[in-house]
């Protein structure tokens, strides 16, 4: 329930307005002058919107809406008025109101302005708690991975339980989502004395792959004119990290797999093997359960990388991670080129957290780069940011569609919501259920159903 401050000079406009926002679930508290208002703004806790008359009479609404800006910015004003103009929204805008609606009012206009900017107001508040508990990031503990979701929580669990051993991890996870960082912190958490080497898998063909990862003698072929240890011997005592494995050939994926087993590597051309003590770490953005399917993937292969499994949520799925990567990105950025660019203001951040990063970290860490070199002030403004962000649109629940074409439909609406309550209820399904009214088995076949459908 909200808290909503009604200003206007007639009781039955007020009357009226306060028993249409208490059938929609709020709280209305109401004025009749500047100076009563203006007491109640500054002595109501909470207050979450004021929705005041242009004309109070004897008094002015836009210097309200001054006065509000001054003493409680945080709290937005919706301004009313029965002279719909140009010139009065101009003003409004000007005096800081948030909305502008013209009288008289639809009760369905009204509650729609009223939730644009209740949620306005609460992205405002979010924002300035991120804002705080980014100042107290120790990311270097991290390797650079920030996230506060119950998604990225689960996963640092994850790291802290496995990372002290030997036991080979499949991180998977669409590109961008920072695979190789997790890699590397596994490899910090393992007390391994050695180095963490890593090598992509789609970068180069079998025959190069399996000279980089086994080693060649002198003489193996044209250009061998050197012995080589190759990286599973040079990882020796430290991690060795293969991304991109769902990429590797099926000529090769037996002699990863005969190494693995047996924990030798015969180097091309050479008679003898040779024994290595390297932790395997992967990585794939491929589903490679389905590959095993397809014949692409060798199964034993599968079981014997997929020891234990990290996957990493994409970017669209981490809430308002988002923000707290940007501001740790941001301030990576104007350290390393010297600009005077230290923070968000409220409309970038806005778009930031309704794109949805097809790209996910690696395009906001590019956006962000991209804004700092852009910025022509102390603070990055959606100007600053690339055009598709810039024409980002919410993918909450709530609709502010203005066009059919822009409605989305019932099942993309059934899908949001049951998201949204889980991100509330940190991803409790039990509680997710009670929420929405249906048994847990529904809710696990609704979101069986989804995965499938994007799969």
């Amino acid at each position: 329930m909200s808290r909503i401050l009604i200003v206007d000079d007639e009781a039955d406009a007020r009357e009226l307005l306060a028993l249409t926002l208490t059938k929609a679930g709020h709280e209305a508290v109401e004025a009749s002058a500047l100076e009563p208002a203006l007491r109640l703004v500054k002595e109501l806790e909470p207050l979450d919107l004021v929705v005041a008359d242009l004309r109070l009479g004897a008094d002015d609404g836009l210097e309200l809406c001054r006065r509000v800006a001054e003493a409680r910015p945080d709290v937005p004003v919706i301004v009313m008025t029965g002279y719909g103009s140009i010139e009065a929204a101009v003003g409004a805008l000007r005096a800081s109101a948030y909305d502008f609606l013209v009288k008289p009012l639809d009760p369905t206009a009204l509650l729609a302005g009223v939730r644009r900017a209740l949620q306005h107001r609460a992205l405002t508040d979010e924002v300035r708690r991120l804002r705080h508990e980014v100042g107290g990031l120790d990311v270097g503990d991290d390797f650079g991975i920030v996230g506060r979701s119950p998604a990225m929580r689960r996963v640092f669990e994850l790291i802290d339980r496995v990372g002290p051993g030997d036991t080979t991890v499949l991180i998977s996870g669409e590109s961008g989502t920072g695979k190789e960082l997790v890699a590397r912190a596994l490899h910090a958490r393992s007390g391994r004395t050695g180095r963490c080497v890593a090598v992509n898998c789609a970068a180069m063909p079998s025959n190069l792959l399996e000279s980089e990862l086994f080693g060649h003698v002198r003489g193996a072929f044209t250009d061998a004119r050197t012995d080589r240890d190759g990286l599973f011997v040079e990882a020796s005592g430290g991690t060795l990290f293969l991304d991109e494995i769902g990429e590797l050939g099926l000529d090769m994926q037996p002699k990863l797999l005969r190494a693995l087993q047996e924990r030798v590597v015969r180097p091309i051309g050479a008679s003898r093997e040779r024994t290595f003590d390297t932790r395997l770490v992967a990585a794939t953005n491929r589903d490679l359960e389905q590959e095993v399917e397809r014949g692409t993937f060798r199964e034993d292969l599968f079981y014997r990388v997929n020891v234990v499994n990290i996957a990493l949520p994409p970017l669209r799925k981490r809430g308002h991670d988002v923000l707290l990567l940007a501001r740790f990105f941001l301030t990576r950025a104007a350290e390393r080129t010297g600009r005077e660019v230290g923070d968000l203001d409220d409309a970038a951040a806005e778009r930031l957290l309704e794109h949805d990063w097809p790209g996910n970290v690696r395009e906001l860490q590019n956006c962000i780069e991209r804004a700092v070199a852009l910025a022509r002030f102390d603070r990055i403004t959606v100007d600053d940011l690339p055009e598709k962000v810039r024409r980002a649109r919410s993918s909450n629940v709530a609709l502010d569609a203005r066009h059919p074409s822009e409605m989305p439909t019932l099942a993309t609406l059934e899908r949001r919501y049951v998201h949204q309550v889980l991100e509330v209820v940190e991803g409790n399904k039990t509680a997710a259920a009670k929420v929405l009214g249906v048994d847990r088995r529904t809710l696990y076949r609704m979101l069986e159903r989804w995965e499938q459908a994007e799969a």
